[in-house]
């Protein structure tokens, strides 16, 4: 069974960029390195694995990722802080 990524980068721009994946290591790769990586951080390179959590389906997921989404910059950040 797949478990899934919910993850927070750091572009170099010092914005932040929210995600989901079934292979965080690979995925930050694409990020960094290929035109695989989003259309938003392809021009904001290199980007930092800030923060990651894990989920036993894409549904939770996907929700946890658009509740991330809607935080406010010093709540993404406590994220990390506080982990």
């Amino acid at each position: 069974m797949k478990s899934y990524s919910v993850y927070i980068l750091r572009c170099n721009d010092n914005t932040f960029y929210t995600g989901i994946t079934t292979d965080i290591e690979k995925r930050l790769n694409e990020h960094n390195t290929s035109m695989r990586g989003a259309k938003y951080t392809r021009y904001r390179r290199p980007v930092e694995l800030m923060y990651h959590e894990s989920h036993i389906d894409k549904s939770s997921a996907l929700k946890r990722e658009i509740f991330i989404k809607q935080m406010k910059r010093d709540q993404k950040e406590a994220l990390w802080i506080s982990g």
